[in-house]
C-alpha cells in the first residue's frame, strides 16, 4: 500500500470517517497535494525540455470547475483542452483564457463549430468535411488538423484513438489535401494536432509518436510551403492502476521527445510543443468512498457499495481495473474473494470481479482508488440514482466542490 500515493490517507480512517460523515457516501474525494505535485513534475520536465510549450488540461478527465480553477492557482499558464461546447464553457468560466483553449471535436454539429467560433479558441478539425461545415459559418485565421498516424496505442482497445479501427482524425495520406483546402480559402496560420490513445505507460512509445508526427509535420509544410505555429501531440500518459504497473518516467519521456524535435526544428524557429494530459494529472488523485451496504453469500460472496456503475463506469466500460481498499485497514490480508458491486439493476454492475478481499461488515466504509479521472465526468443517473458529491482535501481541511444531487434535481428539466 505504501508505494500508492495516497497509502497514507487511506490508513487515516478518522478522517475519512469525519468526511463521510459530513458529505455522505458514495463521495468523489480529490487530493489538492497529489494534484499539485502531479502538476509540478509534469510542468517541470516540460519546461526544462522545451522553451516553447502549452500544457492544455484535458477536461473531458474532469471538468470540476473547482479543481482547474486549483491546478491553474498552482501554475497559471494552464490551458485547457476541450471537446465539447460544455467544456469551453468551463474553461470560461475558470478564467482560462481562449487563446490557451485549443477546441477538438469530432463530427461536429453546426452548433458546436459556432461554440467554437464564438469562443476565440484554437480550432482543430478531426476530419477534412469538418471544415467544410465550419467554412459555411466563417473561415477563422487559423487552424489546426488531427491525424490519424495510422497506429495507436492504449491500456485498452477502446481507448486507443489512432490506427485504422480509431474514429479519429484525418488519415495520413490526406493530411496534405485537409492544409491545402484550408490554404485555398484563406487560412493562414495553423497547428498539427495528433494524440493516439490512453493510459500508455511505455515511454518508448512517446519517441515513436513523435518520430511519426514530425514526418507528417515536414510533409505538410514542404508541400504546403508554411510554418506550423504549434504541434499537439494530445495525452496519453499513464498511471499505475495496479501495484505491479511500472511508473511511467514522464522527464524520459519529454527528453525522448526533445531529441526528435530539434533534430527537425531549430530552438529559435519552431512551433510551440503542446500536450494535453489529464489522468496523469488528476486520475491518482482522486478516491472513490463508498460504504458497504451489504455481505451476500450466494452461488459466490458479492459484497455490496453504496456506488457501483453509475458513480464509476470505467470498471463496466472498458473491464478497468481499480485498487479497492478497507479503510483503516489498507493492508488488511484477504481471506475472501468476493464480486464487488453496487445498487444497480444491472448484472454488469461490477467495481471489480472475483477480487480477494479483508471481512466487512455492513456500514464499513472502502476506498476505490484512482478515479480522480473518468470517474465523476462518466457518472450518470440510471436507476435515477443521483450523482455524487465531490469534495476537495488539501492537507486535512476538506471543502465541498459539488453537491450531492437529489432526486428533484434529476427532473427538474421535466417541470415545463
Amino acid at each position: 500500500m505504501s508505494q500508492h500515493p495516497l497509502g497514507s490517507l487511506i490508513e487515516n480512517k478518522p478522517l475519512l470517517e469525519s468526511i463521510a460523515e459530513e458529505y455522505g457516501t458514495p463521495l468523489y474525494l480529490y487530493s489538492g497535494d497529489r494534484i499539485k505535485n502531479n502538476l509540478d513534475r509534469l510542468s517541470t520536465s516540460l519546461n526544462d525540455h522545451f522553451e516553447k510549450n502549452q500544457i492544455y488540461f484535458a477536461v473531458k478527465a474532469n471538468s470540476n470547475p473547482h479543481l482547474i480553477s486549483f491546478m491553474k492557482i498552482n501554475y497559471p499558464d494552464l490551458g485547457c483542452d476541450c471537446s465539447s461546447p460544455g467544456e469551453l464553457f468551463v474553461a470560461n468560466k475558470t478564467g482560462i483564457p481562449a487563446e490557451r483553449c485549443l477546441y477538438t471535436g469530432n463530427y461536429e454539429s453546426s452548433d458546436d463549430l459556432k461554440a467554437a467560433l464564438g469562443s476565440g479558441c484554437h480550432i482543430n478539425l478531426d476530419d477534412i468535411q469538418s471544415f467544410h461545415r465550419l467554412a459555411k459559418i466563417r473561415v477563422p485565421k487559423e487552424i489546426s488538423f488531427r491525424v490519424n498516424p495510422g497506429f495507436g496505442s492504449g491500456r485498452f482497445k477502446e481507448i486507443t484513438t489512432g490506427g485504422e479501427k480509431a474514429k479519429f482524425g484525418i488519415p495520413k495520406e490526406k493530411i496534405v489535401e485537409a492544409y491545402r483546402l484550408a490554404q485555398a480559402h484563406g487560412v493562414t496560420s495553423f497547428g498539427l494536432h495528433c494524440f493516439t490513445g490512453s493510459g500508455v505507460l511505455d515511454k518508448n512509445y512517446f519517441t515513436e509518436l513523435i518520430r511519426a508526427v514530425l514526418e507528417i509535420s515536414t510533409l505538410v509544410e514542404t508541400n504546403c510551403e508554411i510554418k506550423l505555429e504549434y504541434i499537439s501531440i494530445g495525452g496519453g500518459y499513464g498511471i499505475p492502476y495496479k501495484d505491479e504497473d511500472p511508473i511511467l518516467n514522464i522527464d524520459r519521456v519529454f527528453q525522448n521527445i526533445a531529441k526528435e524535435f530539434y533534430s527537425v526544428y531549430t530552438k529559435q524557429e519552431c512551433p510551440v510543443f503542446c500536450i494535453e494530459p489529464g489522468k496523469y494529472l488528476v486520475g491518482d488523485a482522486g478516491i472513490l468512498l463508498a460504504r458497504v451496504t451489504g455481505v451476500k453469500e450466494s452461488y459466490k460472496s458479492f459484497i455490496g457499495l453504496d456506488a457501483g456503475m453509475e458513480t464509476l463506469m470505467r470498471p463496466v466500460l472498458y473491464g478497468a481495473y481499480h485498487r479497492i481498499y478497507k479503510v483503516g485497514e489498507p493492508e488488511a490480508t484477504p481471506d475472501m474473494t468476493a464480486d464487488i458491486t453496487g445498487r444497480i439493476c444491472e448484472n454488469t454492475d461490477r467495481l471489480a470481479v472475483d477480487r480477494p478481499f479483508p471481512t466487512v461488515a455492513e456500514g464499513d466504509l472502502v476506498a476505490i482508488m484512482d478515479t480522480g479521472a473518468y470517474g465523476y465526468s462518466m457518472a450518470h443517473q440510471f436507476n435515477t440514482r443521483p450523482r455524487p458529491a465531490e469534495v476537495l482535501l488539501e492537507g486535512n481541511t476538506a471543502s465541498l466542490i459539488r453537491k450531492r444531487e437529489t432526486v428533484e434535481d434529476i427532473f427538474k428539466g421535466c417541470d415545463v
